[in-house]
């Protein structure tokens, strides 16, 4: 059991949030921390007994002790009260990019050039510092990060980055070799204090930049409305909405650019790189409409039915 006396804060990618009351400690594993959890509205150090029922902090689903562990409450599946009373609108919002990347095995191959670029496109810096878990104490290195992903190699490597404190931003990176190349897959959150200070406008110069210089395969961006600061409370938060997909030239030519470019959307892909085999950048909105997802579905289940 694991006892914090201020609020947590994880940097983890702000996709999950921790169980609720009592205290837990994380499994130990890379990339984890102890997660000092506490009953919704309470004190810091609460009381033995609280008030209300435990419940799973990223789905709100009501929980019980059962057998030295916490687990789904007997009976039919329920939401409990605590996770929705908080639940409110914001004018905060985090811009997420998920990308890959496929490049050579080569020599001169520097790892964490990708997720660099992305961080000074959406947040005009540099990471501050990484590590392979938390807390984060290493200052911010590429060639340190390709050394260590070089002595683990074939194993893959997970570590993670974060940003300045007056530049809210926190991603995950994996580094993993494959029959293609050296493949490296970032997830990137960056807080913005308003929905117009989002910096949407830098999204297509990154995919971009991602394509011409470091291999891009695939990008989502999304866009949620929740706390710039990054943390992550037990409380129902607004899912994220996709604004972007761009497709790497390597697919595009395996599904291929005739098909590629007639998207089942109102708006046609704008194309990237070389001209002769371009990559599609597809806009699918602004982020405020939640029917971008059935955008998003329509067009993946298109391009899946290319290159047959």
């Amino acid at each position: 059991m694991a006892d914090r006396s201020g609020p947590t804060c994880s940097a983890r990618p702000p996709a999950a949030r921790p169980p609720c009351w009592p205290p837990r400690r994380s499994s130990g594993r890379c990339g984890s921390v102890d997660t000092a959890t506490r009953p919704p509205s309470g004190p810091r150090h609460p009381p033995v007994a609280p008030a209300r029922a435990p419940y799973d902090g990223l789905s709100g689903a009501e929980l019980a002790w059962r057998e030295g562990t916490f687990a789904p409450a007997a009976g039919p599946a329920k939401v409990a009260d605590a996770f929705t009373e908080g639940a409110r609108p914001t004018a905060e919002r985090r811009l997420t990019v998920a990308l890959r990347t496929v490049r050579p095995p080569d020599a001169g191959l520097v790892l964490g050039t990708a997720l660099e670029t992305a961080w000074r496109h959406l947040t005009g810096a540099p990471p501050a510092g990484w590590g392979t878990a938390e807390p984060v104490t290493l200052p911010w290195s590429p060639r340190q990060l390709t050394e260590l992903a070089r002595d683990r190699s074939p194993e893959p490597t997970h570590t993670v980055v974060v940003g300045a404190p007056d530049l809210p931003a926190v991603a995950t990176h994996r580094t993993t070799r494959t029959t293609a190349g050296v493949a490296e897959e970032v997830t990137l959150t960056v807080g913005c204090p308003a929905a117009d200070r989002v910096p949407l406008d830098a999204v297509e110069a990154l995919a971009a930049e991602l394509v011409d210089a470091h291999g891009l395969t695939t990008m989502l961006t999304t866009l949620t409305a929740a706390d710039a600061g990054l943390t992550v409370a037990p409380r129902l938060t607004a899912p994220p909405v996709p604004v972007a997909f761009t497709l790497g030239a390597r697919d595009v030519r395996a599904v291929g650019l005739a098909h590629c470019r007639r998207p089942p959307l109102p708006t046609g892909p704008v194309p990237l790189g070389s001209p002769a085999a371009p990559a599609l950048h597809y806009p699918l909105g602004d982020g405020t409409d939640p029917a971008a997802w059935t955008a998003l579905k329509a067009l993946t289940e298109h391009l899946r039915t290319g290159g047959a």
